[in-house]
């Protein structure tokens, strides 16, 4: 049963990343972003990484995927500007996309893959946790600070001069 829940996890979120480039519709494309990052969500279930899901939908879903929504609503009352999204070089991505596609076709073919035991880890959360707020606290502590000014100075970019 859960190899047929992760395949139909796998082709959900591939088919919904599809329609997040091929989609018309700017407010399509993002609601099949929401399925993409829901189905990476579970993916990183799937791989035990609970931290990684929870900070998956906070960040991508609560925070960015929102802020873009908003910002499509936004926009799309503005009349007098033109906004399209049509890809004008569909062949030369295609051909991007199936190099790549190759490209990790064989070495995904090629890598002699380790096949361990599955078994539950422990303490993930705790673990990573543990590693923020006590070996790494500073560089954390450093990189919110950062984050904190740059948004410090986008909001006084942002601002009118009176």
């Amino acid at each position: 049963m859960a190899d047929i829940t992760f395949w139909f996890i796998s082709a959900l979120t591939v088919i919904s990343a599809f329609f997040v480039v091929s989609s018309k519709s700017l407010l399509y494309s993002a609601y099949s972003l929401l399925v993409t990052f829901l189905g990476v969500t579970a993916l990183y279930v799937f791989l035990w990484a609970d931290f990684l899901a929870v900070v998956q939908v906070v960040v991508y879903v609560g925070g960015i995927l929102v802020l873009i929504i908003f910002g499509i609503m936004l926009t799309n009352k503005i009349s007098s500007v033109n906004i399209s999204h049509t890809s004008v070089q569909k062949r030369v991505g295609a051909v991007v996309v199936l190099g790549f596609f190759g490209a990790l076709s064989y070495v995904m073919i090629n890598t002699p893959w380790i096949q361990l035991p599955n078994s539950e880890p422990l303490e993930t959360t705790r673990s990573i946790g543990r590693l923020l707020m006590i070996d790494y606290l500073l560089p954390f502590e450093a990189a919110s600070f950062l984050l904190l000014g740059a948004l410090i100075g986008a909001t006084t970019l942002s601002r009118k001069d009176d």
